[in-house]
């Protein structure tokens, strides 16, 4: 039995980029973006949920956004997690993976012991790989990065096939651990359809503060007890609740900022047809020693 705890982010659609997308401070205006699951963390949460099935135990998602990040928690239901964690705060806005890595690190702490957290090797919109390890760092546990597959867990330890430049290497790390995946390490599953049913009306405190809106027979406190004895209350943790540093968190905690995003279209030039002759494969090995690429 295995306690698993997934790292999974709500990202800007960066593959449609529209609008002004950048603000004056420097941060990404993701208002102005489709939000979408950042698929390596799902492969993420499928590492985790492989391992629940071959060993059993439990798996809790947790992500650190806006009040609309809830979307992809109910999908981590959806696909097999057991508990889901929102990590949300005005005070969090604008944070780099410095930041970032701080506040998920004192959610974990907060959450309990654990014997495995997964994460995606990095997000779409940052592409830095360093939230992972730098969560990994605060927590003083050791981690595996660039995980393509789990090959076995034995005595406390976990045996990993990871990707190197040129190949692969075979490693073997005690428990607990961070690991962070690949994209195409494994394919996740499809939502099951009982699981929508049951956890598609799951809500946060935002969310239910919303239905009360304009509504005089609705009270929050007896709502959120209703949505936590139907066990469909996503849990959200605060700056207050978390008790952090503030200095250390949001654009405060944030030593690097976005300079500038641009979506870069290639585009194709001229071209020649080279016939599939003997004589054609000659003319195209002179055209590429003329071009220096061989």
């Amino acid at each position: 039995m295995f306690k698993s705890i997934v790292l999974v982010k709500q990202v800007p659609d960066t593959a449609n980029i529209t609008g002004k997308v950048m603000k004056d401070d420097g941060t990404v205006n993701r208002s102005m973006l489709p939000a979408i699951f950042n698929y390596e963390d799902k492969v993420a949460l499928e590492f985790a949920l492989q391992i629940k099935d071959t060993y059993g135990g439990k798996v809790i998602a947790i992500t650190m956004g806006p009040a609309r990040a809830a979307d992809i928690l109910r999908e981590c239901l959806f696909m097999g997690a057991d508990e889901v964690y929102a990590i949300s705060d005005r005070k969090f806005a604008g944070a780099d993976t410095l930041a970032t890595s701080y506040v998920l690190s004192e959610a974990i702490k907060n959450i309990g012991s654990f014997d495995f957290i997964f994460a995606g090797r990095q997000a779409i919109d940052g592409d830095t790989a360093q939230v992972g390890p730098q969560t990994a760092e605060k927590l003083d546990i050791p981690q595996i990065t660039y995980a393509e597959e789990i090959l076995g867990i034995k005595d406390k330890k976990i045996k990993i096939k990871k990707k190197i430049d040129g190949g692969y290497e075979i490693v073997q790390c005690k428990l607990p651990v961070l690991i962070t995946v690949l994209k195409g390490a494994a394919e996740p599953r499809p939502f099951q359809a009982k699981r929508i049913m049951t956890y598609k009306g799951a809500k946060t405190l935002t969310e239910l503060e919303k239905l009360t809106e304009g509504n005089s027979l609705l009270y929050i406190d007896s709502l959120k007890h209703e949505y936590e004895e139907r066990n469909l209350f996503i849990e959200t943790y605060s700056a207050d609740d978390l008790k952090v540093d503030e200095t250390r968190c949001g654009i405060k905690g944030s030593p690097t900022k976005v300079h500038k995003v641009e979506s870069v279209v290639l585009s194709g030039g001229s071209h020649e047809m080279i016939e599939p002759t003997k004589e054609g494969m000659g003319v195209l090995i002179d055209k590429l020693l003329e071009d220096r690429i061989f």
